[in-house]
């Protein structure tokens, strides 16, 4: 068997390729491959490095995720979130392929407290979301196999993180203010390639589980409460912490405007999941403190 997997230096495509290895031959494919095309901004390569790849599985972990510059790059955000995940689509209907694609909570406006089912209504607030919602709508129109898994708040060990942010700033100074109206649940990168493995081998040979699902780690926080979590943790590890537990203020999104608009309410619903796969999907903060302490021994 072999996959095709598109985005590989991102924090999802970097885990992507160690979950995905024992599953088949490999191509990984980032947008400064030399010998095929992983540039959805070039539509034609995309579809001749399919074409010549010839996977049983495409897996597409590209994404335009600059949230805020979307407002101001509606077009590139377009064809790099809609338009290319169209053309995969159509290739793997027309193969026969698999595809897998990652969408978003920003599909929806983030009103209530609830967390959403595949089948609620969709708003998205920002051109990230609507360009993110483009590009599910273009899979589904092709009717080609595939597995779209929404996901909320994703972080990983390598590379930018909140997290990250969250400790440099800790250690840096005397009181934190941090948003307490946006709720969702944090979900590691190693997660989401382990489920998409797992998914993959009990898709492959039952094509009705074809679809849409929602994929987050257990339970759900505030942005607050997560900056709160990640700094306790590094205090008990040893970190030099400066600011103090009742010095991080909780503050409403209001407190700082963005060109793109956040949903306040990012909780999924993945029961479908869940059941469809027989999966367990572990407490965000588990996680989490497993990611803090890869990178507190590093530090």
């Amino acid at each position: 068997m072999k996959i095709l997997l598109f985005g590989k230096g991102g924090q999802v495509g970097w885990e992507l390729q160690r979950s995905l290895a024992p599953l088949g031959e490999l191509v990984a494919l980032g947008t400064d491959s030399q010998d095929l095309c992983g540039d959805f901004t070039d539509p034609d390569g995309i579809v001749k490095t399919v074409r010549a790849v010839a996977p049983d599985i495409i897996v597409n972990a590209a994404a335009y995720t600059a949230v805020d510059k979307a407002e101001s790059e509606p077009d590139l955000s377009r064809t790099i979130n809609a338009l290319a995940p169209g053309l995969l689509a159509e290739e793997a209907q027309r193969s026969g392929a698999w595809l897998v694609h990652y969408s978003t909570d920003y599909v929806f406006d983030g009103s209530g407290d609830k967390p959403w089912l595949e089948t609620d209504p969709v708003a998205p607030l920002s051109v990230y979301g609507k360009t993110k919602l483009e590009g599910e709508a273009a899979i589904r129109a092709t009717d080609c196999r595939h597995l779209i898994f929404r996901t909320s708040w994703v972080y990983a060990a390598r590379g930018a993180n909140f997290a990250k942010t969250m400790l440099r700033l800790a250690g840096e100074k005397d009181q934190l203010t941090v948003i307490n109206d946006q709720i969702g649940a944090p979900t590691g990168a190693d997660l989401l390639a382990d489920i998409t493995a797992h998914a993959l081998r009990v898709a492959l040979p039952r094509p009705e589980v074809s679809g849409l699902y929602h994929l987050a780690a257990g339970g759900h926080t505030s942005w607050h409460n997560y900056a709160g979590f990640v700094i306790e943790h590094a205090r008990q590890a040893g970190s030099k912490i400066k600011v103090a537990p009742e010095a991080i203020q909780p503050v409403p999104t209001s407190a700082f405007p963005l060109p793109a608009p956040r949903p306040k309410n990012s909780r999924l619903d993945t029961g479908k999941l869940r059941n469809t796969f027989e999966l367990n999907l572990p407490h965000w903060q588990s996680g989490m403190a497993r990611m803090l302490t890869e990178i507190l021994e590093k530090q």
